[in-house]
Order: C-alpha cells, then sequence, then structure tokens
C-alpha cells in the first residue's frame, strides 16, 4: 500500500468507520426494496458533503479541499467495500474534474461550489451504444447564432436521475469515430427538450437515458472550446478510470474477505473447508492478485496527482487489472459459497452485480488491454 500521509490516513479510517457504521450493505438493500428512482439515500449523500468529501478534489477558492486524487481513491475504496451508492463518484469526481479540466473562471466559480457543498449535481452524459467509445459520438450540437441547438440521445448517464446539471459530450463537426469535432456542453437538468428515463441496472443505481429535442444553450454552456473537447474528455476519463478503479477495489477486496470468512467456519465432511489444500491455494492466489491491482490502482492515482505524463497508460493499466481482479474473485465468491451463494438472502449477488457494471464502465478490460498495447507502441 502507498505510504499516506497523516491526513490521508485521518480521512482513509474516517471512510472506513462511517460505511461500517451508517452504511453497511444492509442499508443498500434496503434502498433496493424501497424502489427509490434516484438509487442512493439523501441522508447518506448529506453525511457525505458534511465530512467534506465532496470538496476533496476542489480547488480552496471554490470551496473545497484539493487533497487530491489519491486522497479521494481511499475514500472510494472504503465506499466500494459496502457498495456505499451516492453521486459522490459521478459528480464530486468525475463533473468536477471535467470542470477543472476545462472550465473557464467563470464556469468554475459558477458549477464547483455547488459540487462542493451537495447542492449541485454534475454529471457526465456520454455513452450512446453498449460499448465505451468516446469518439464515436453522434449527438448533434448546430450552431446557430450565438446559441447551440442539441439533439440526440444518451445512455447509461451515472445519477443521470439526480444529476442538476449534464456535461453532455456533442459532435459540432466531422461524423463518428472522428476525434476532431466533438465540444463539451454544460446543460441544466431543466433544460426545455430534455428529458430523463430511469435505466434499470443490475446494481440497482440511478442511472438514467437522457433524450435531447433541439434543447438550446448558448455559448457560455461550452466547456473548453468548439471542435476542441475530446482532449478534456479523455483528460477527464483517465482521471475518472483511476477512481472507479479505488472502488473496484474495495468491492473486490471486500469479496475476498467474506470469501475467505467462509473457508474459516464452514464445515464439510467433518473439517473447515478452508484446511482443504487446493482451497488454500486459490485463496493465496486470490491475494496475490488483490495486492497486484492495488499497487496499479494507487500507482495510477499517484501519477494523478503528480501530474505525469503517463496517466493515460496508467489508468489503462490499473483498469484492466483491478477488473479482472474484480471479475474473478466476484465469480470465485459465488462458486464458494455454493447454492447459497445464487440466492438474494446472501450479499454475495450484490458484489457480482455490481462488479459487472463497474467493469464495463469507461472501458472494459478488452478495451483498456487494448487501448494499452497501442499506447505502448505495440
Amino acid at each position: 500500500m502507498a505510504a499516506l500521509t497523516e491526513e490521508q490516513s485521518l480521512i482513509k479510517d474516517q471512510a472506513e468507520t462511517w460505511a461500517a457504521k451508517e452504511a453497511p450493505v444492509q442499508s443498500f438493500r434496503n434502498m433496493r426494496d424501497s424502489g427509490n428512482e434516484l438509487g442512493f439515500e439523501a441522508q447518506t449523500w448529506a453525511s457525505m458533503v458534511e465530512m467534506g468529501w465532496t470538496g476533496i478534489l476542489i480547488p480552496e477558492q471554490y470551496g473545497g479541499s484539493e487533497l487530491g486524487y489519491l486522497t479521494f481513491g481511499l475514500v472510494l475504496e472504503e465506499l466500494g467495500k459496502n457498495l456505499v451508492a451516492s453521486p459522490l463518484f459521478a459528480s464530486a469526481f468525475v463533473g468536477a474534474t471535467a470542470i477543472i479540466e476545462g472550465g473557464s473562471d467563470s464556469q468554475k466559480q459558477a458549477l464547483l461550489p455547488g459540487i462542493a457543498d451537495g447542492s449541485s449535481i454534475v454529471t457526465l452524459a456520454l455513452e450512446e451504444g453498449p460499448r465505451h467509445a468516446p469518439e464515436k459520438t453522434t449527438l448533434k450540437a448546430e450552431k446557430n447564432g450565438n446559441t447551440f441547438k442539441l439533439n440526440g440521445s444518451k445512455t447509461f448517464v451515472l445519477e443521470g436521475m439526480s444529476a442538476t446539471s449534464f456535461i453532455v459530450a456533442a459532435r459540432t463537426s466531422g461524423v463518428a469515430g472522428n476525434k476532431a469535432g466533438i465540444t463539451l456542453f454544460v446543460v441544466s437538468a431543466d433544460a426545455s427538450g430534455l428529458s430523463r428515463s430511469r435505466l434499470n441496472t443490475l446494481d440497482s443505481r440511478g442511472y438514467a437515458n437522457l433524450s435531447l429535442d433541439n434543447v438550446e444553450v448558448n455559448e457560455d454552456s461550452v466547456l473548453g472550446r468548439v471542435d476542441e473537447g475530446y482532449a478534456i474528455l479523455i483528460a477527464t476519463l483517465d482521471k475518472a478510470r483511476a477512481g472507479l478503479g479505488a472502488e473496484m477495489l474495495g468491492t473486490g477486496s471486500q469479496a475476498f474477505e467474506m470469501t475467505l470468512e467462509y473457508l474459516k467456519t464452514r464445515v464439510q465432511f467433518g473439517k473447515v473447508i478452508g484446511s482443504f489444500q487446493a482451497l488454500g491455494h486459490r485463496a493465496a492466489g486470490f491475494f496475490t492478485q488483490k495486492e497486484l491491482a492495488r499497487s496499479c490502482v494507487e500507482a495510477a492515482l499517484q501519477a494523478i496527482d503528480a501530474g505525469a505524463k503517463n496517466v493515460d497508460e496508467m489508468s489503462s493499466l490499473s483498469k484492466c487489472k483491478v477488473g479482472d481482479f474484480l471479475h474473478a474473485m466476484s465469480n470465485e465468491m459465488i462458486q464458494i459459497h455454493g447454492g447459497i451463494g445464487m440466492t438474494d438472502d446472501l450479499d454475495a449477488g450484490f458484489y457480482l452485480k455490481r462488479a459487472r457494471v463497474l467493469e464495463a464502465a469507461y472501458g472494459n478490460q478488452a478495451y483498456h488491454r487494448n487501448r494499452y498495447a497501442e499506447l505502448m507502441g505495440f
């Protein structure tokens, strides 16, 4: 594990204690069973805001603490262990990052304080198909005097049901597949012509599909420059992937701990099943995978904080390796638990479902394996 500062250690301990006491997996189960359309509890979100987590990435002049990406990753890891549902990642990590990366001073002043104090939920609206493909953006933005009219749809928008604003990737020139010609727009959730519908997913969160029908925005809504949004988008995505990797590490680590506990307590043939050598070897193998994934996740977050030139490489490496671990570990958890692992009575299924969604978000293992190879010149 990375050497942490005293402040980072305190924040990590705070997140671990709070998640265990105030947001255990049972809380997620209760939220799911309630049919909550937003996909999170208001009190959970309010507590996170009160603890200052929403301002971890935001500069002090905009109401944040600017403690860095590794610090935020430590929080996300602890939340991942308990499957805590909230807009923290979508808004305070991804949304804030996009604004910091590409926003003007006036945009930062208008948006970042609201993210920091929790009054605004700003989330990225990017995907248009079943697979992650940023360059294949087709949602059209046509310039009309001093305004743009947006037409098209977005799918799988994280926290799309609770968002107050969206950062929408749109095409202002070129065709699908071109990296040039993509522009990012800040669009209010209550804009005329914008509608959203809840997307039911395996992990019972607040995703939404968006439809934009002649949604009119002015030039001040452009994040960065017209036709040049791809660079901001990719810089944001690479940081988002690293952050998501931290949550995935927490989810996979808890799946490992649950499985290990079961190996130590389940008795079969008169013996604790963990005493069987074959199962012990499997546990040791997964422990090794977990620690390798941790090294990749923390290296990516540290690279971001250090302003390293290879953040793209480290981000894809991290997302791929932690994705491999989480996929295999969630499967193993179900297999080791046997029949009860397939029932809704056990929490194991929640981890399996969340794992599959996290793997696909912002590019699955295959996507990042291929991207890493290209970045390395293969």
